[in-house]
């Protein structure tokens, strides 16, 4: 689900908003923060559904870590087994990141070196797996240091799952996430803040729709004529590199 679809735009959206902010003024703040979360699985799987399971296993993994490394540091500075369970959860996070990235690519090159012909299926990235697996382990790290303790678990999941920043970033630190979870009137509609966040939306959708899919159309030519073997010249490959180049830049910006 992109955010300049209309399916995002004219329900998602708004149907999330209305159901979060009616409940959350009934007083009942924990079910409003599980609607969020479930709410966010939804538009996480919205594209593929089978990949719910891992970003769900990947939460329950790296809670399970940060609540064992905040317990050692709350009986004595860190020990020998708190630099075990922040190695475990690095590397268990880091090598699932690189399998999704990079295990075809190492597979290929064997291949190229050895003259092999060993196969993987091919193996489709999951939507936001770097933002979300940096993310938790800056939250590992900050556990090990004694620095924070979650204990709330749909808090973590909402912090994780967050929508808005989910597929996109940026890395958002537990800092600036994890205390508002805790204040009342983040439940409670304020119609300045929504009028500003909703002039936001639109200065990044303008700049998205208009801007970045206005250079897409000079850049992606090009780019599929490489990928048919078609010979590109010069100013023909400079021209569409250069366009792409802006609309990245463009449809980044539109974050901002």
């Amino acid at each position: 689900m992109l955010f300049n679809s209309y399916i995002f735009i004219f329900l998602f959206l708004p149907t999330t908003l209305f159901v979060f902010f009616s409940i959350g003024n009934l007083g009942h703040h924990r079910i409003a923060i599980a609607w969020l979360v479930g709410s966010s699985l939804f538009f996480y799987g919205w594209w593929n559904p089978a990949y719910l399971g891992l970003i769900l296993g990947s939460i329950l993994f790296n809670y399970a870590i940060g609540v064992a490394l905040a317990n050692q540091h709350v009986q004595i500075a860190p020990t020998n087994l708190s630099k075990i369970l922040l190695a475990l959860g690095v590397f268990v996070n880091l090598f699932l990141l690189g399998y999704f990235k990079y295990a075809n690519f190492f597979v290929d090159n064997i291949n190229n070196i050895t003259g092999s012909t060993y196969h993987l299926q091919t193996i489709i990235l999951p939507l936001a797996i770097s933002f979300f697996t940096f993310q938790q382990i800056t939250y590992l790290v900050d556990a090990y240091k004694g620095e924070t303790r979650e204990y709330n678990f749909l808090h973590y999941c909402l912090f994780v799952t967050f929508f808005p920043q989910l597929i996109a970033g940026p890395i958002v630190h537990h800092r600036e996430m994890l205390p508002q979870f805790a204040k009342d009137v983040i439940y409670k509609i304020n119609y300045e803040h929504l009028a500003v966040g909703i002039t936001i939306f639109f200065l990044g959708l303008f700049k998205k729709v208009i801007l970045a899919d206005s250079v897409a159309v000079y850049a992606t030519p090009v780019f599929e004529a490489a990928e048919q073997g078609l010979r590109i010249g010069f100013f023909e490959a400079w021209g569409g590199a250069l366009a792409y180049t802006f609309q990245l830049y463009l449809a980044l910006l539109h974050k901002y």
